[in-house]
């Protein structure tokens, strides 16, 4: 959630068309963001499979702003200015998620690996 928030705190910092409101808000946001991701967009996923397979994979883009546009319209707080502001919001924060998640392993640990090199003696 922490990552999320993240994620729509640089977008509303670097995009002029998404406005978020207070600290309460956006958590509320991530946690919203979240839940709309696991529960509503792989319905939409299947419902637009066939125009997703005709475009090549580039409607999940459409899929994933409408998402972002959602959970902005779910909030008074939070507010998406139009189309390209929810696409190049919802790329900010799957970008952010996916930065974070090469630093974050599956048990939520922070995972190093350490390479050593052996000398030929």
């Amino acid at each position: 959630m922490l990552v999320t928030a993240g994620g729509i705190w640089l977008a509303s910092a670097l995009l002029p068309g998404v406005q978020i409101t207070g600290y309460g808000t956006l958590l509320l946001a991530a946690l919203l963001y979240g839940f709309v991701n696991a529960v509503v967009r792989p319905v939409i996923v299947l419902l637009t499979l066939p125009i997703t397979v005709l475009s090549l994979g580039l409607f999940l883009f459409v899929v994933n702003a409408a998402m972002f546009g959602l959970v902005a319209a779910m909030l008074a707080g939070f507010t998406v200015a139009g189309f390209f502001a929810a696409v190049f919001g919802s790329i900010i924060v799957s970008i952010v998620s996916g930065l974070a998640s090469w630093y974050i392993g599956p048990d939520g640990r922070y995972e190093v690996i350490v390479i050593q090199a052996h000398s030929g003696d």
